[in-house]
């Protein structure tokens, strides 16, 4: 049966207001939307009335693309029980922390489908409807976080789209992972996961052709996590793209996640990097680290680079420090890497959104147009600018065409 309705009272970034140059604010318009199942078939300016078309006033709410969360955990959380701060382990000691959660991960098993729910619930309310989750695969949890976390999803179906990405948490070729792996594709993963493969699994080489060879096998991409140094993180990157090279196949199927030895290297090296992620479709995702890993997103945004980000831990044994907000990593954003300007700041909301903005950088509406897909968060707020740097809660979200989460 087709859903149609009109979303009336909402507005629109129409353009950016210039004083002297400058551009100074952002002006809006108010528009009815004419959505139908999950697409958006009309836009009017102004108020829309159609006889016997059912109506949702949008009550004078600012209308943004809904949020992304690119990187996240949510088979292993503490979210939902009680408090529980970073375990006193040497996080710096990948050993260490694999130890740690070989003796952690039997005990959150039994509440596992509950605080996932209860992190899918958070993460909605703060205006996300796409998730690409992480899943542990190692001989700890064999298939059982996947299994859970597959059940756990059920429900959310009509509310959110998520990807899961098979990750071999404790090392591809030290903890044996390669049967189980290939299992987990089976199952119907959507990544070929990752982890430091001179570091972790102590041969880069053999562990990187394991890797692809496991997502030529599953006709399935790879989102790999880097958190190696430049003197083996580079090596890896550039193992990686010249697999690319010889395999087109892959070309557009290989995002890097952190990637921390891309912020040691020099200008040169990075910029040639840059291009060859470019021309092979590599993307980044990236938890907009703070303090010393800082890294040169701006750099590689203007070189063209696909930047996504994600809300990462939330809170577990690495950090309790998440917000669950992919609004708030946009506003991480902002603070590092801008001067907190109009234009600026509203080009900052790009990392939280999958690089969707309502105004491009002429100022012209390129969000919602005709034939978009019907998934966009309202707000109270006189701009995107404003959402970002004032963190401007939430009021509703809708995913393909649905609302699915209001106050």
């Amino acid at each position: 049966m087709t859903n149609r309705y009109l979303l009336n009272n909402i507005r629109l970034e129409s353009g950016f207001i210039r004083h002297n140059g400058w551009i100074h604010s952002t002006s809006l318009r108010e528009y009815t939307l004419e959505i139908e199942d999950d697409k958006i078939i009309a836009i009017y300016e102004g108020d829309m009335h159609y006889p016997g078309v059912t109506e949702e006033n949008g009550q004078g709410r600012l209308l943004l693309p809904s949020t992304r969360d690119e990187h996240i955990h949510l088979d292993k959380t503490f979210y939902g029980g009680p408090w529980r701060a970073a375990r006193e382990n040497n996080a710096e000691d990948i050993f260490q922390m694999i130890a740690l959660e070989e003796s952690l991960l039997p005990t959150l098993l039994p509440e596992a489908q509950q605080r996932t729910h209860q992190l899918l619930q958070l993460l909605q309310q703060k205006g996300t409807t796409h998730v690409r989750t992480h899943c542990n695969i190692e001989p700890t949890s064999g298939l059982q976080n996947l299994l859970s976390l597959q059940e756990a999803l059920i429900p959310w179906r009509e509310r959110v789209h998520c990807e899961i990405v098979a990750f071999p948490q404790h090392g591809l070729l030290r903890s044996n992972a390669v049967v189980l792996m290939r299992e987990a594709m089976a199952l119907g993963c959507d990544w070929v996961g990752g982890l430091d493969p001179s570091k972790v699994d102590g041969d880069m080489a053999r562990s990187l052709d394991m890797t692809l060879n496991l997502a030529l096998d599953a006709g399935k991409g790879i989102d790999y996590h880097l958190h190696e140094d430049k003197s083996t993180g580079i090596a890896c990157i550039r193992y990686l793209l010249n697999a690319l090279r010889e395999e087109p196949s892959l070309q557009g199927k290989l995002t890097l996640s952190h990637a921390y030895c891309l912020a040691q290297i020099e200008t040169a090296e990075l910029s040639e990097l840059a291009d060859e992620m470019v021309e092979l479709g590599v993307s980044l995702a990236t938890g907009i680290p703070l303090g010393n890993s800082v890294m040169p997103l701006p750099f590689l945004r203007q070189k063209g680079v696909s930047l996504l980000s994600g809300t990462d831990s939330v809170t577990d044994h690495w950090s309790p420090f998440g917000s669950g907000c992919m609004l708030d990593k946009a506003y991480d954003w902002a603070r590092l890497y801008t001067r907190g300007s109009e234009f600026e700041v509203s080009r900052s909301l790009a990392i939280a959104t999958g690089n969707r903005l309502p105004l491009n950088d002429r100022g012209e509406r390129v969000w919602p147009l005709v034939g978009d897909e019907a998934s966009f968060i309202l707000i109270d707020a006189s701009c995107s600018a404003e959402v970002v740097a004032r963190q401007v809660a939430v009021d509703a979200v809708y995913f393909r065409g649905k609302k699915v989460w209001h106050r």
